[in-house]
């Protein structure tokens, strides 16, 4: 029995042999890593049930922690995972909502977030620094003995607020030192039922142009898995890559969630792995690279390189000397295999046969010069009115561009679309954009705007005629626009709410922005927050510093936009 014999039967039989020893010693490294970590508590008082995992693909990002199940409702309790002290809550920064950190001694930190309310100590001492402060959002740090918890400890209730669009608790664990997101299921995953392994859909194919072919042709294209053994044999030759659209599951309900490793063997040997087990916050835009973005925009479907193109430095991936690529340059078969394995090591396999087919592949075509991002160099992209610089490394590959510009003699600029699809860079760069018209009243008051589904203010400094900002999503359109109008104010009234009197206040800024806004009874601060899903603010009266008085008193509200535009409102309330 020769060993592609003996891989044949190694993949429709799940059966572990000496051609997979590496992966089963991988397998048993990574179980013993997990085991030495601590194993926290749960922070929910009831089973565990997820929404979504750690590590799964999102546009942009990677899912950083896990979406714990609050049966749909507000209000359930959530506990600290294990002992330490609370060392900052965040109220609406990064989408988090109401969010609570809590530093434990064996150098992690747990975050809770989308948070409806925090204890009463809690609560407190936030509110302590929100005065101090003079804001109701921000980040408010303590130090080690300001909050003591014990695991377990009730720290707050559920709830829905930030970039929320159902009740759940979104639970992360990091690294305290380096700040890099770890998987929860390793510190909780004992709290988890999860007999069923991984499910892989369908598979996508690469030919790399100019160097490789698959199945006749040098396109991408799709296989479906009807089977964990594929009875159909496939033709290559040259470079190709492997991709895979698979799902993890768990019986306790219907979500689908992120595959934690995947493998792809050639042979009985490793070409890639991916092990989804901790992600550098600053590698959180290679999600894009690493997935099939393009694929993604048009079916909503995430297609996982089993390959790692050149300019991708995820840590969590590993491959060979061909960077996962498949090089098939003899005329024999190839026996491939996609190992698919859950946290709790529940394993499904896919194997299928390549035939490697010699034939002419056609070289691939040049790119024009000026129309291409190099990945591994400093791209200046100049066009009239616009310049925009991209450092090394933003992408995953050289890609080619068109530039559109459009122009607006009448308007503060001209407008410009560097891509005609979505083209997200891995981090914010310099772009600066020419002023068409050089008698603008006030240059302070430009800046860059971004049209992508909605318009998004991009910044703006103004220096010599020009107007620089910062671009991500080359697919979008820029140009600079002007705001001199302050924010809209509108006064809500005086009300009781659960039987405490409450003011409310509608505040928005339709050009720049909201950045700031404050309020004050007879000169005396009050804290307004902001209403979930919504833009009013509110003050509860009876958390204030103020005093009943039953008399007539005078409001004071004042809300600043992106480009420090102010406006002020007074108006008379009886309290």
């Amino acid at each position: 029995m020769n060993r592609f014999t003996l891989f044949l039967i190694i993949c429709p039989t799940f059966a572990v042999t000496l051609a997979n020893a590496e992966e089963v010693a991988s397998s048993v490294d990574a179980s013993a890593a997990r085991q030495s970590l601590p194993k926290y508590a749960s922070p929910v008082n009831y089973d565990v049930v997820l929404a979504g995992n750690f590590g799964e693909p999102r546009p942009n990002h990677f899912h950083g922690g896990v979406d714990v199940k609050t049966g749909g409702v507000e209000g359930k309790p959530i506990f600290s995972i294990g002992g330490g002290y609370v060392s900052m809550v965040t109220i609406g920064l990064m989408g988090f909502g109401n969010a609570v950190y809590v530093h434990h001694p064996e150098g992690y930190t747990s975050v809770y977030c989308h948070l409806k309310k925090f204890t009463p100590l809690i609560e407190a001492m936030v509110r302590k620094q929100q005065y101090q402060k003079r804001t109701a959002e921000g980040e408010f740090h303590f130090r080690p003995t300001d909050i003591p918890v014990a695991e377990g400890q009730l720290i707050a209730v559920s709830g829905n607020t930030g970039a929320s669009t159902a009740p759940h608790l979104h639970l992360e664990i990091h690294d305290t030192k380096t700040w890099d997101m770890l998987d929860p299921l390793d510190f909780l995953g004992h709290h988890l039922t999860d007999g069923q392994p991984p499910q892989g859909h369908a598979l996508m194919v690469y030919p790399q142009e100019g160097e490789g072919v698959f199945a006749g042709g040098t396109v991408q294209q799709y296989i479906g898995l009807s089977s964990h053994e594929l009875q159909r044999h496939y033709s290559a030759w040259g470079k190709v890559g492997f991709g895979i659209w698979a799902n993890d599951y768990m019986e306790a309900t219907y979500n689908h969630y992120g595959i934690r490793r995947m493998e792809l063997y050639v042979d009985d040997q490793q070409a890639f792995s991916s092990d989804v087990s901790g992600i550098p916050v600053r590698q959180n835009m290679q999600v894009n690279a690493w997935g099939d973005y393009d694929h993604y925009l048009r079916s909503h479907v995430w297609y996982m390189k089993a390959f790692v193109e050149p300019g991708v430095s995820l840590s969590i991936l590993n491959a060979d000397s061909h960077r996962g690529y498949v090089c098939f340059d003899e005329e024999r078969e190839y026996h491939l295999c996609f190992v698919l394995t859950d946290f709790k090591g529940n394993v499904s396999r896919y194997g299928f046969i390549v035939e490697g087919k010699k034939v002419e592949i056609r070289p691939k075509p040049l790119f024009p010069t000026m129309r291409v991002f190099r990945y591994d160099q400093l791209n200046n992209v100049q066009l009239p009115g616009l310049q925009l610089v991209v450092r090394p490394f933003m992408t995953g590959k050289n890609t080619s561009y068109r530039p559109k510009v459009m122009r607006q003699p009448n308007a503060y600029s001209d407008a410009y679309q560097l891509s005609e699809k979505s083209f997200q860079l891995f981090d914010y760069q310099p772009i600066s954009l020419r002023v068409n018209n050089n008698k603008v009243e006030d240059p302070s008051k430009l800046y860059v705007v971004g049209h992508w589904g909605s318009d998004k203010y991009m910044g703006g400094t103004y220096h010599d005629g020009w107007v620089t900002g910062r671009a991500r999503e080359l697919g979008a359109v820029y140009e600079l626009d002007y705001d001199d109008q302050p924010p809209t104010i509108q006064f809500q009234g005086l009300g009781m709410l659960r039987g405490q009197p409450v003011v409310r206040i509608s505040v928005s800024d339709s050009k720049s922005g909201l950045l700031c806004y404050s309020g004050t009874i007879d000169d005396e601060f009050v804290l307004f927050e902001p209403v979930a899903k919504s833009s009013t603010v509110e003050c509860k009266l009876r958390n204030s510093s103020v005093k009943p008085t039953g008399k007539s008193r005078t409001l004071t509200f004042t809300a600043e936009d992106n480009r420090h535009n102010k406006k002020t409102i007074t108006t008379q309330i009886t309290y």
